[in-house]
């Protein structure tokens, strides 16, 4: 019998499931605004690419520095995502909520209808 944690490990091994998992956790982010969740999830995405060793090489980096840049506190979020987000091919953009979107006011404090959110974009 085998863990939640197993499971989702080998679903993640894909690379567009684990670029559509990281979709998910973002959107999740933008309402709970959980970090460590996110840092959780990011460590997540990396073991099931190859671990810390694998998603270095890929990204050129000491695997001890990458680790540290994905699980510490203290290093920006945005930081780890953009490289989790590198080795997997993909980058940061921003692109326009849809209108219809019950929490826009939360998002844009209400003050106009200039609407952004994240979204992962291939390169």
């Amino acid at each position: 019998m085998r863990t939640w944690r197993e499971c989702l490990i080998e679903q993640l091994a894909d690379r567009e499931s684990a670029i559509a998992y990281l979709q998910a956790i973002l959107e999740d982010y933008q309402i709970y605004k959980s970090r460590a969740v996110v840092r959780r999830s990011l460590l997540t995405v990396v073991e099931a690419q190859g671990g810390i060793s694998e998603f270095a090489k890929q990204v050129k980096m000491d695997p001890q520095v990458l680790s540290k840049m994905i699980s510490n506190e203290d290093i920006p979020l945005i930081e780890a995502l953009g490289i989790v987000l590198k080795a997997l091919g993909y980058q940061l953009s921003i692109q326009p909520m849809k209108l219809e979107d019950s929490n826009l006011d939360k998002y844009t404090g209400g003050l106009d209808r200039q609407n952004t959110s994240a979204h992962v974009a291939e390169n």
